[in-house]
């Protein structure tokens, strides 16, 4: 049997090729996987900032609501009779302090208060003693800003001390009654915490 000529022979694989081939296309296939993982976060960045700058107009609605607040009581304040109580002694900031603490807890915190939040919260799961963890309705929007409002203490403690401070104002008397009663919650509430820590040290 004559053996074929060059031209006749059959072609052979070579593994130089395959090896080649294998790592071109591994390589589109890494390139693909790369433009597919940032495409959705390229994607989603307009999306983002729209998101973003309605939470802001929430933010900014909320913020002119105070500031309309405390525009119409200096208004009251400097057209009808009214004295500016003189400086605040220790005491009074630190019953003061206190007060509105307790007012910030029981409006965002409390169970009793759930009401009152329900139009611009979602229920959450409890919280400490006698607290629930509410959150925000919605994702943007004053519906959001006041939902973060009324389930942030912390927010909140600029509008409690502020209605302390309005009260002083123009119901001094019955402002100290108020703040001294919240005063006394708070002393009670610590001492109930204290009381229940001792028991847990007492029972081991």
């Amino acid at each position: 049997m004559t053996p074929t000529s060059n031209g006749d022979r059959s072609p052979r694989n070579d593994p130089s090729d395959t090896v080649s081939g294998h790592d071109s296309v591994s390589t589109l296939d890494r390139t693909a996987e790369h433009q597919e993982a940032h495409a959705p976060a390229t994607s989603s960045a307009p999306a983002n900032t729209r998101h973003e700058n309605r939470k802001l107009g929430g933010y900014v609605a909320t913020l002119l609501l105070y500031g309309l607040f405390v525009a119409v009581v200096a208004v009251l304040t400097a057209v009808t009779p009214r004295r500016l109580p003189g400086r605040l002694t220790v005491r009074d900031l630190v019953v003061s302090a206190a007060a509105a603490h307790k007012l910030s807890r029981t409006v965002t915190k409390t169970s009793v208060t759930r009401p009152l939040r329900a139009p611009f919260t979602k229920p959450g799961e409890k919280g400490g003693p006698g607290e629930v963890m509410d959150r925000p309705a919605g994702r943007a929007g004053l519906k959001h800003s006041i939902g973060e409002l009324l389930t942030c203490p912390f927010c909140f403690d600029v509008w409690a001390i502020t209605a302390v401070t309005v009260g002083r104002v123009f119901a001094p008397a019955a402002t100290v009654v108020v703040v001294d009663a919240l005063t006394a919650l708070t002393g009670a509430d610590f001492l109930h915490l204290a009381y229940a820590r001792a028991q847990q040290m007492a029972e081991g």
